[in-house]
């Protein structure tokens, strides 16, 4: 059975790896279900959780936490003790925890940044990328108000996928779009992922997996390979090696939405 074909026919699949990050849990343009269905649908020898997982900036301000959230939480800890290697990286969003690296809570390892040694020899570096956004470094409060627009922005796509499930249409992101249509925010994008595998390259290794800024990609800077694994507000995907080490990065709302198509009619001959 192909990949396609095995997507298509919710067979569960395992990976070598899979990473995961800015899931935003506590808010409501985290995208729990779709998650929780590929978590379902999906295993793995080692599971990175790249940052922003729970949303501690807006817990802040207004509890959100309904059940849906409680079950990523459970699998996740489920998966730990079945014995996959569950490794979490706080972000900014999520950044309490940071004060815990180095400890070891019911099978979830802590971490600032990890070194991950891929099946076909090479040594990637994951950490979130916070720390090479120039707006969150420089000017905190900008990142702040910035922090609002987008939770306005979030509370739009709710409504508008709402519409879109009563009509049978499958996810979209309305943020996902905005920001591609937004050329300084193209320019950001660009600008962070030079960054981020310049700062890869310095340390020696063949790349660097991260998340932050919500935009799922994989390409070669300066001899550097460069990996963001998205994340499950706006595009609802995730980052997998495979066990001859080939990396893959999984649009799971796309997935999803395969796996609902009705079958094509068959005429008989």
């Amino acid at each position: 059975m192909d990949r396609v074909s095995a997507a298509t026919n919710g067979v569960r699949r395992r990976f070598r790896t899979i990473w995961i990050s800015d899931v935003h849990l506590g808010t409501r343009g985290c995208n729990a279900k779709l998650l929780t269905d590929f978590l379902d649908h999906t295993d793995s020898d080692t599971l990175y959780l790249v940052g922003d997982i729970i949303d501690g900036w807006r817990m802040k301000k207004r509890f959100y936490w309904p059940a849906g959230h409680n079950d990523v939480v459970w699998r996740v800890m489920k998966r730990a003790k079945r014995g996959t290697r569950v490794v979490y990286i706080p972000g900014n969003h999520d950044e309490m925890f940071r004060q815990f690296t180095g400890m070891n809570f019911g099978g979830v390892e802590i971490r600032r940044k990890a070194i991950h040694d891929t099946a076909d020899g090479r040594k990637l570096l994951v950490l979130h990328g916070d720390e090479f956004d120039a707006i969150m470094l420089a000017h905190r409060w900008l990142a702040v108000v910035g922090d609002h627009a987008y939770e306005w922005l979030m509370r739009l796509n709710v409504v508008v996928n709402r519409v879109r499930a009563w009509l049978k249409l499958p996810y979209w992101s309305l943020s996902k779009h905005a920001k591609h249509k937004v050329k300084n925010a193209v320019a950001f994008i660009s600008r962070f992922e030079e960054v981020v595998a310049h700062e890869a390259g310095m340390r020696g290794v063949d790349g660097v997996v991260c998340g932050h800024i919500h935009n799922a990609e994989m390409r070669e800077i300066a001899g550097v390979t460069y990996y963001n694994d998205g994340d499950w507000v706006e595009s609802c995907t995730a980052l997998v090696e495979h066990f001859d080490g080939r990396m893959e990065i999984l649009h799971w709302a796309e997935e999803v939405a395969r796996r609902s198509a009705p079958a094509p009619l068959r005429i008989a001959a």
